[in-house]
């Protein structure tokens, strides 16, 4: 278990790291949140979509970082197929989220990027957050929630060098 000081130190980088690269994001502080259920019932009334984000890897070892509504369903089956994956997926690990995230579980999101120096993470977008006006996300620590925009997230990952791919989960085939 990792010092919260210490994650909200992490935390404090990134949000300097958004407001140099003329990012406005607003961020809220809360008890931490290790899941989804738990987020619903800790975060308040925080506007906007909140997000799912899974950390996976394929039989390649290639790793991916999906985000989505939390509230949608995934099939890791039909996901591997429309993103390309070879052979299964699986979740990551804890110890490779550290090692190429910088994140434990419960803090992983789109903004857990910017820890990826070097490029090892695929980051695949649900085109069903496109529309919402704000998204919210973990700025590294499951301590605060952080609301971006599309143009936002997508300005974030230039400056850290991703190229994001984006899919729909409604493409997917129902039974994978």
């Amino acid at each position: 278990m990792s010092d919260p000081n210490s994650s909200d130190l992490e935390s404090d980088d990134l949000l300097k790291y958004l407001e140099n690269n003329g990012i406005t994001a607003r961020t809220f502080a809360h008890p931490p949140v290790h899941t989804v259920e738990e987020s619903r019932a800790l975060r308040g009334d925080i506007p906007g979509v909140h997000t799912k984000n899974l950390f996976l890897r394929d039989s390649k070892k290639r790793f991916f970082l999906f985000i989505t509504d939390e509230g949608r369903t995934v099939n890791l089956k039909s996901l591997g197929k429309l993103i390309g994956a070879k052979g299964g997926l699986s979740f990551g690990s804890a110890e490779a989220l550290m090692e190429t995230l910088g994140i434990p579980a419960g803090s992983v999101s789109v903004l857990a990027a910017f820890n990826d120096k070097e490029k090892k993470v695929t980051v695949v977008i649900d085109d069903a957050l496109l529309t919402a006006a704000a998204i919210n996300c973990h700025p590294l620590t499951n301590r605060r929630t952080t609301s971006l925009t599309r143009a936002d997230i997508e300005t974030f990952l230039k400056a850290t060098g991703h190229m994001p791919v984006y899919i729909s989960l409604d493409a997917a085939p129902e039974n994978g």
